[in-house]
Order: structure tokens, then C-alpha cells, then sequence
């Protein structure tokens, strides 16, 4: 791997560690400073997403038309600003449901345009033969976050309270801007003669939408993370608040799902290798979601309630590390420079957008049910995109 790919992966690590730091920390802070109801959570959990849905083509066409690395370097200083308006806002007593919600949704545009950009960079830093070892690497790089933020997040939020916690994801993208504004890339964007927006727009869209594996990739993907963010938000709320397990608690489950990312993500390549190709592992992957989280509504609040939380957790990290790296890399090695922002902005854009639905939803149900309800409505739903991806043979013969 070269120098400047191992720059752009320190500063990849360093800002998602916070992000993991301050998924755990927003959601304490509402319910227990800002009395937030199960529905009003699953609101703010969407909020960072709702940019995805409204701008998230758009996105798309912005970074296929200019260099990315800018884009990079000023939305990770702009996240460390609006980020840390969070505790300052609330130390001078300031700090609302509404004002929280207007801040992430800020902070969700600007992770837009960041995401947009990082997912098409990648390409230029590393040769296509290294992509799905690129992205496995990056993939353990978001596990290890994922196990070490929300312990950190854990042992902050009882230590300093989580508006502080807040203040280090704060920081952590300041110094993720600073690193990245070390990198030495060639780009060069060559634009067309005449702008057409709605043309642009419609070559993206044609190209994930037409193309016979990007297609069924891209739709149950959606339908992942419309039930994921439902089973999420629901699995969130029903351990804190109906388990009773304390930001510590519910961190070490999320730390032991970030270990299983880890080590997915590890056995990713030579699991491509084992099964025949791509398209099994990630069938494999999108399998282990629906088992995971029909563990959790056998969970309690004993310890033996903490243990099943975190084998579920451990289940779904490890379909995630196996399933993203083949996934993430075919999609990249076939399309066009001149298309991976909008390739990459389109399934992204839409993934997100299903969490802008599925989060309140899983709010919503579990108010209108019960918890355990709501996490069998979203195991069902994840079911029919494993099927779904299962049966479509252009996948499973990547």
C-alpha cells in the first residue's frame, strides 16, 4: 500500500472512532438531559440522513465534476465546527430537541458531500488488483471504531457526561482534516462541453439501476438498511431503557460487534476465494443480519441479557466485515471514473434515505407494540432481502 493510501486510512480511523463515540452519546443525551420519547430518538437517529435523501444525487453529480480531495478536507473541518456547537450550546443552556436535530442534520449534509468524495477517491489512491484489500483494510478500520468508540463513548459519558463525549468526535474530525490535508493526489476532472444536470442525474441513476448485478445489489441493499435502521433504533432503546443497561453496558455489545466487523472483514478475501466468488460471500453476509438480531428479543436484563446483546452484535459485525469489502470493490472496478460519485452518491444516497424512514419507524413500532414486536417486524423484512439477493443469479455468479 502506498504512503499516501496509509495517510488517508489514519484519518479515516481517527474520525470514525469519534463518530461511534457520538452515535451512543446523542442518543443519551436526549433521552436523559432532553427527556426525548422512543419516537423522538429514532427522529434524531434519522436526522444525519435526511440530507442523503433530499441531496444525495446531487451529491453525486457535485463530485464528478470536481476534485474530490477539497471536498474531503473542508467537510471534515466544517463537521469539527458544527459538531462542536453540540456542548457548547449546552453548557450556555441553549440546547433543544430542535436546535439537536437542525445541528446533525447539518452535520448529516456535510458527512453527504465527505462520503460522496471518499468513496470515489479510493480508486486514485490504490490499483484496481489492490481495491478489495484496500477496502477490506478500510472496513476493519470502521470495526475497530465500532468496538473502540462506543466503549470509549461508555467510559466518557459516565465520566464527563455525553455533551463533553461529544466534544472529542468534535475533535477527532479537526485532526482527520489536518491529515488529510497532506495528501498529494493527481486529480484531474475533464468536463463535458455543455452542463446538463438532469442528463448527469440520469446517467448515474441508469448506470446502478440498468447495469445486472448493481442493480439487485443496490435494491437489496436498500431494503438492508431500511430494516437495519429499524432494528437498530428498536435495539438502542430496548436495552437502555427497557433492559436497563447502563452507556457502559451497551457499549461493551457494541464493542464486541465491532470485533466481529474486525474480524470479518479479516477472513473477507479468503472467503471470496473459498466460496467460488464475490456474490456468495456477500449473500453469506446479508444472511448473518436477520440471524442476529433474532437473538435480541431473548435478551433480559440479567447478564446472561448482556451476553445474548453482544453475541447479536457479534453476528452482525461479522456479516458486515465479510459482506462489504467484495461488495464495495466490484462496485468500484467496474464503473467509470467519470461515474463513481454519482454510482457511489446513488446507492448511498438511497441506503441512508431507508434510515431516514426505518429509524422513526422502529421508534414508532415499538411505541405502538412492544420492542420485541418491532425487532420481529425488522428480522422478516431482513429475510426477504437475503432471499432476495440469494435467488438473483447474476449476483451469486459474480
Amino acid at each position: 500500500m502506498t504512503r499516501t493510501f496509509s495517510k488517508f486510512w489514519a484519518a479515516d480511523t481517527v474520525s470514525l472512532v469519534g463518530t461511534h463515540i457520538t452515535t451512543l452519546a446523542l442518543a443519551v443525551l436526549a433521552m436523559d438531559e432532553l427527556a426525548a420519547s422512543e419516537f423522538e430518538v429514532g427522529l434524531l437517529r434519522s436526522a444525519p440522513w435526511v440530507p442523503y435523501l433530499l441531496f444525495g444525487l446531487l451529491a453525486g453529480v457535485v463530485v464528478d465534476r470536481y476534485r474530490r480531495w477539497p471536498i474531503l478536507v473542508g467537510a471534515d473541518l466544517a463537521r469539527f465546527v458544527v459538531l462542536g456547537l453540540v456542548p457548547v450550546l449546552h453548557a450556555a443552556g441553549a440546547l433543544t430537541l430542535p436546535v439537536l436535530f437542525a445541528l446533525v442534520t447539518v452535520f448529516g449534509a456535510l458527512s453527504l458531500g465527505y462520503d460522496a468524495a471518499h468513496q470515489s477517491f479510493l480508486p486514485k489512491l490504490v490499483p484496481a488488483t489492490w481495491l478489495t484489500t484496500a477496502n477490506a483494510r478500510m472496513e476493519q478500520t470502521r470495526a475497530t471504531a465500532q468496538s473502540a468508540g462506543p466503549t470509549l463513548a461508555g467510559v466518557l459519558i459516565t465520566a464527563v457526561g455525553a455533551p463533553l463525549a461529544i466534544l472529542v468526535d468534535a475533535v477527532s474530525y479537526l485532526v482527520s482534516g489536518l491529515v488529510l490535508t497532506t495528501l498529494r493526489v493527481e486529480e484531474q476532472v475533464v468536463p463535458p462541453e455543455r452542463r446538463n444536470l438532469r442528463r448527469e442525474l440520469r446517467e448515474g441513476l441508469a448506470w446502478v439501476y440498468r447495469h445486472p448485478v448493481l442493480r439487485p445489489l443496490a435494491v437489496t441493499s436498500h431494503m438492508w438498511f431500511l430494516f437495519n435502521g429499524l432494528a437498530a433504533t428498536v435495539f438502542l432503546v430496548f436495552g437502555y431503557e427497557v433492559l436497563g443497561f447502563s452507556a457502559f453496558e451497551l457499549g461493551i455489545a457494541f464493542a464486541v460487534g465491532g470485533i466481529g466487523t474486525v474480524v470479518g472483514a479479516s477472513l473477507s478475501n479468503r472467503a471470496v476465494a473459498a466460496l467460488g466468488g464475490p456474490g456468495r460471500v456477500i449473500s453469506l453476509g446479508r444472511w448473518m443480519t436477520p440471524v442476529a438480531y433474532a437473538l435480541v428479543p431473548f435478551a433480559d436484563s440479567t447478564v446472561t441479557g448482556l451476553v445474548v446483546l453482544s453475541a447479536a452484535q457479534l453476528v452482525w459485525g461479522l456479516g458486515v466485515g465479510v459482506d462489504s469489502p467484495p461488495e464495495m470493490a466490484y462496485r468500484q472496478a467496474i464503473t467509470p471514473d467519470h461515474l463513481q460519485g454519482r454510482m457511489n452518491a446513488t446507492i448511498r444516497s438511497l441506503n441512508r434515505a431507508m434510515i431516514v424512514v426505518g429509524a422513526p419507524l422502529g421508534g414508532l413500532l415499538a411505541g405502538l407494540f412492544d420492542h420485541r414486536t418491532a425487532l420481529w417486524i425488522a428480522v422478516a423484512g431482513l429475510v426477504v432481502q437475503a432471499v432476495l439477493i440469494t435467488r438473483t443469479r447474476s449476483v451469486w455468479s459474480m
